[in-house]
């Protein structure tokens, strides 16, 4: 469902489909253009208008070395475009077999999950061991089946409309920085807490998800009641239990709070020439999480 800015706003639709909802641009002419319109270019994406243009442009030489590399040994033409969720996939099959890895040697008391799992003393030079890849190694590791079953379902659902919108390798990019968040709201809030899991980056997908469909003006009704069950869910299981929920919440908010920021980033600077400024965006963001990093090291010292 959609509200009715949105439907409103032809800029939400591709303009050769304009009943087909995107958020990528042709780098060329910024026109929004639907997964079946995109062609990848040196950077970004083409619309199949400026694709015909530059390749009327080209030389002779340019053009028989597009026909020579852009044929399959077959001799048919490659597809222009794979709208799948390969890098979701990617990061599940990733997922799995680091789960694999920590079954076959002993679960959590094994010595892979002790070495990837993440504990704040591990980001503190003055008071412990200096670990820091355990920042991102965690959201590899989980408890049980269930865990990185339902893990891995909500990527698998988040990632199939969030990675067409805002293209392979930025959604990774929104993946990691947001599992960084959370890790990082472990350490600030709940210091010398051992957490395992990929909840936080899930809840950045959620948070990025939730910013983006705000601006394009999709109706987001949905993902914030989704977001509010997830968020409550660990406090109402603390209380029917009458103790700790074993749910680490902290990486949830963390999560959450990154991966909106780095939504609102993604939807303020969508166009070509804002590429820069986009790269520039996200390395602050990365450079300020793992400033507040030393908040706990001063605090707790």
């Amino acid at each position: 469902m959609t509200s009715a800015a949105f439907a409103g706003n032809r800029d939400n639709f591709c303009y050769r489909h304009p009943d087909r909802q995107s958020f990528v641009l042709c780098q060329r002419c910024l026109r929004t253009i639907c997964p079946e319109c995109q062609t990848p270019a040196a950077v970004g994406v083409i619309c199949p208008e400026c694709l015909a243009e530059q390749r009327g442009a080209a030389s002779p030489a340019q053009r028989t070395a597009e026909r020579r590399w852009g044929r399959r040994r077959s001799g048919t033409v490659a597809a222009a475009y794979d709208t799948r969720p390969l890098m979701t996939y990617g990061i599940i099959a990733v997922t799995v077999v680091a789960y694999l890895i920590e079954w076959a040697t002993g679960s959590l008391q094994g010595w892979f999950a002790n070495l990837l799992a993440f504990n704040s003393v591990f980001v503190d030079p003055v008071h412990g061991a200096f670990e820091p890849w355990r920042l991102l190694t965690v959201l590899l590791i989980h408890s049980s089946i269930l865990h990185i079953g339902l893990n891995m379902l909500a990527l698998w659902m988040i990632g199939r409309s969030l990675e067409p919108l805002v293209g392979r390798w930025r959604f990774l990019v929104l993946y990691l920085i947001a599992g960084l968040g959370g890790s990082v709201a472990v350490a600030l809030i709940a210091p010398g807490t051992w957490v395992v899991g990929a909840s936080g980056a899930i809840f950045g997908l959620f948070g990025a998800l939730l910013v983006i469909g705000r601006h394009i003006g999709a109706d987001i009704a949905g993902i914030a009641i989704v977001i509010g069950i997830n968020l409550a869910f660990p406090f109402v299981v603390a209380l029917l239990s009458g103790g700790s929920s074993g749910i680490s919440w902290q990486a949830h908010v963390g999560g959450l709070i990154t991966g909106a920021a780095v939504g609102l980033v993604y939807a303020r600077t969508r166009s070509v020439r804002r590429r820069g400024l986009q790269v520039g965006l996200l390395i602050a963001v990365t450079v300020v999480l793992l400033a507040l990093l030393a908040v706990p090291v001063l605090v707790y010292r």
